[in-house]
């Protein structure tokens, strides 16, 4: 992927980075895999904002990408157009099933039109190709990663996201894969996951440059509780910068704020698994 970065004809200009869209082959998505998107503004059924800071932004359609792809087993398939997704940072791939089936699926690093990818045991070793961990040899990155068996890629979906697989029990049937984060964590052998590194690694350069991009995205100007007024928010009300006029610092919803607070809950089916935490900053 290449970014594009601007002439300073005004002062927003001057920051911005954008994508370059060279590697986009098709405009339009395929109409049969798209769906409407609802625009919710952050209110519920009642009316009453649930979610702060959501508002406006483009017009959307949801493209239904498949993050299963085991129920097309060992049917080949050829790469048809690499597109761009709004509700995404990576790129979108359309894939031709040789049973004529169409769908889309995250793209990898290095896709490109008229790439050969299959999903199986029969399935090489190679980028866009998925197979279960068991299949796929240590020291190699895969992503859109599933927790349970047999469910739909959760983990690493992102742009530039990539796991390696550092160890593997055959006895216990398990696999040690080191995430994103650094921490490295047990995943049963019988997972699947793509082979390979999401592509548009280079989104982390972009920069927006301008207030209004932000608002394109459906984001709305966040403010600090201090800067509310006593309805909205726990710590609204007073005059200028003063104080909060508590004791303790509390969240939207009122609950106090510890300093030092964990923000990661605490499950125990799920840390079992922890072989190693994640890097601390």
């Amino acid at each position: 992927m290449w970014v594009k970065h601007y002439k300073p004809h005004t002062p927003s200009r001057r920051y911005m980075v954008g994508y370059g869209f060279e590697e986009i082959t098709k405009t339009k998505p395929e109409k049969s895999l798209t769906k409407p998107k609802a625009k919710s503004g952050g209110r519920n059924h009642t009316g009453r904002v649930t979610s702060r800071f959501i508002g406006g932004g483009h017009k959307q359609k949801i493209r239904i990408v498949d993050h299963r792809a085991y129920d097309k087993a060992n049917i080949p398939a050829t790469v048809a157009a690499v597109e761009y997704d709004p509700n995404r940072t990576a790129r979108l791939v359309l894939l031709h099933y040789a049973d004529g089936e169409k769908r889309y699926v995250l793209a990898w690093k290095g896709a490109k039109v008229g790439d050969k990818v299959m999903c199986g045991d029969q399935a090489p070793i190679g980028p866009g190709n998925r197979k279960q961990l068991k299949d796929i040899p240590e020291g190699l990155t895969v992503y859109n990663l599933e927790v349970i068996p047999q469910t739909k890629g959760k983990l690493i979906k992102s742009a530039g996201g990539y796991a390696t697989i550092s160890g593997k029990d055959e006895a216990q049937g398990l696999v040690f894969l080191k995430l994103p984060s650094g921490e490295v964590r047990k995943f049963h052998d019988r997972c699947w996951a793509t082979i390979g590194a999401v592509g548009n690694e280079d989104h982390k350069l972009i920069v927006d440059g301008k207030a209004g991009r932000t608002r394109w995205k459906g984001r709305k100007p966040r403010l600090i509780g201090l800067n509310t007024n006593p309805v909205d928010h726990p710590h609204g009300g007073g005059e200028q910068h003063k104080g909060i006029g508590r004791k303790h610092k509390k969240m939207f919803s009122g609950k106090v704020v510890d300093p030092g607070m964990k923000t990661r809950a605490k499950k125990k089916w799920s840390d079992k698994f922890i072989v190693s935490k994640k890097k601390k900053k």
